[in-house]
């Protein structure tokens, strides 16, 4: 029922995005039609992304998913800071950060545990990805705001593309170490793909997953140009923009998709989605932008706001002591969602 449903908005939505971008529709309307499209294109992106984790394993799969996943986010971004809306990237980073660690991760712990009274997951990659959080979050993105004021913005920068730059070498490393040289060996018991038949075969997933992305990447070129009107129409703030609305819709994916393994009782591949999602906006997509901004008119410095800094921390304290133990069950997905919307409470007021 559900997947017809989300076929038949699909069917309705997609091409009613193009013509009504061609036409030129009310901003409001659309911006509604971008989004619904965006959500049904992303239940494909889970399907077919389920099925390749099934034939690949977990960790290929939630690798997948996020990657194809953040393909929202990064084309986003792309486009709002060649028209110069520096302030939203940076905000919709933060969000990103804030969303997966708390609404996605809430979401799934939260539905997953209403069926299953406990769940559990790989409690090495829990405590492996602990590190890695505080690493990006806590070093990585505070490191150049407390050295701000003792820079001149041309050093800033450059501290800022030199971290960029690191942090894409050990975003490859992890890659390696995940795939290649460790894989495996950290394994504990699997999420049961062995007895369960994908939906597509890897070469039709392959091609419904890439198909789905490239068509959302579309999308979300369309939608930043109605984010100024729906600001000024809703009464938001370019700040909660960034941190709540694109967030939510740009890791639409990974919440459809984490969901829908936590209510299946396939923690590992829920998590990897949650917690690797975060790691590669903090430790791929935000490094590729500082260096691509090089090259557009806006150049981004890894300077975020004080706010978005505390929210981020906070975010990835409270879900490390909800992640380490490597179980979970719906209260605690419940106290994620809890956090998430004061948080958001309090973006939207600023």
């Amino acid at each position: 029922m559900i997947q017809k449903l989300l076929l038949g908005m699909l069917i309705v939505t997609v091409p009613f995005a193009f013509i009504g971008n061609f036409l030129g529709f009310a901003a409001t309307m659309m911006f509604i039609v971008y989004s619904l499209a965006i959500v049904s294109l992303a239940s494909y992106i889970g399907r077919a992304t389920e099925s390749l984790a099934i034939v690949s394993g977990p960790r290929i799969g939630g690798l997948l998913n996020v990657t194809f996943g953040n393909v929202v986010e990064l084309t986003i971004s792309v486009f709002a800071l060649k028209a110069g809306f520096l302030s939203i990237v940076l905000a919709s980073l933060t969000g990103a950060v804030i969303s997966n660690l708390l609404l996605v991760a809430g979401l799934s712990f939260f539905i997953g545990g209403l069926k299953y009274k406990r769940q559990k997951f790989n409690i090495f990659d829990a405590r492996h990805n602990a590190g890695l959080l505080m690493f990006c979050v806590v070093l990585s993105f505070v490191f150049p705001a407390v050295f701000a004021s003792y820079l001149t913005e041309a050093e800033i920068m450059t501290m800022s593309v030199w971290i960029a730059v690191i942090m894409l070498i050990l975003y490859f490393a992890l890659l390696y170490f995940k795939l290649v040289s460790h894989r495996g060996v950290y394994a504990q018991k699997s999420d049961g793909q062995e007895d369960e038949e994908p939906e597509w075969n890897k070469k039709k997933a392959i091609i419904i997953l890439a198909s789905a992305a490239i068509a959302v990447a579309f999308i979300s070129d369309m939608l930043v140009d109605t984010f100024e009107v729906v600001g000024e129409t809703f009464g938001w703030t370019e700040l909660f923009i960034g941190v709540i609305i694109v967030a939510i819709i740009g890791n639409s994916a990974e919440n459809i998709t984490a969901i829908l393994m936590a209510f299946k009782n396939k923690m590992n591949i829920s998590v990897e989605i949650a917690i690797g999602s975060t790691l590669q906006i903090a430790m791929f997509v935000t490094p590729l932008l500082v260096l691509l901004s090089l090259l557009l008119p806006v150049q981004m410095p890894l300077l975020f706001s004080m706010p978005a800094l505390v929210a981020m921390v906070l975010s990835v304290f409270l879900s490390i002591f909800i992640f380490i133990d490597g179980d979970t069950n719906w209260f605690e997905g419940l106290i994620l969602l809890a956090a998430y919307l004061i948080i958001g409470i309090g973006f939207y007021l600023i």
